[in-house]
């Protein structure tokens, strides 16, 4: 599969998916994009002490967070930004997932799961540099389509016999 097949399956499945498996996906995907030891190890020279503490108090309550505390939270996280280009990879994706989530629960909009979903394909891909044109041949990457179909379309697997 290429990447670009990959893309508009997952756009496909966001789409199609109900309100609850929705939910479930992107609930999933954030948590897993934000895990603090994503940025543990970050430059200290990154973040203001305010910005790397409410990066990490933000990522530890991801799924209890308000989207208007969320909001002040990006706030002092964009604030506290101290480096103009080289942001730790860490850090961005784990900025950029929340960025994602605020948006989704403001405006329920599900273009910031899909999002949410590429940033997570994304990570993967930094970590084991698939080949676009058969995105699905690393092993890790495969993993990360079947987690997505599973939670977007779990009648999927019930469907094929798989469990």
């Amino acid at each position: 599969m290429k990447y670009s097949e990959l893309e508009a399956d997952i756009l496909r499945l966001i789409v199609a998916a109900t309100e609850d498996d929705v939910r479930a996906f992107g609930e999933e995907t954030v948590t897993r994009l934000v895990r603090p030891e994503r940025f543990r190890d970050a430059a200290e020279d990154e973040l203001t002490e305010e910005a790397r503490a409410a990066l990490t108090t933000a990522c530890a309550h991801i799924l209890t967070i308000s989207a208007a505390e969320l909001h002040d939270v990006l706030a002092t996280i964009y604030d506290g930004i101290l480096v103009e280009d080289d942001l730790d990879p860490g850090v961005l994706t784990a900025v950029q997932a929340l960025a994602h989530w605020h948006s989704y629960l403001e405006n329920d909009r599900r273009g910031e799961l899909y999002e949410l979903a590429i940033r997570s394909v994304e990570d993967i891909d930094h970590d084991v540099s698939a080949d676009l044109d058969d995105i699905l041949a690393a092993p890790e990457m495969a993993a990360e389509y079947k987690r997505i179909r599973r939670l977007l379309d779990p009648s999927a697997e019930q469907r094929s016999g798989t469990h």
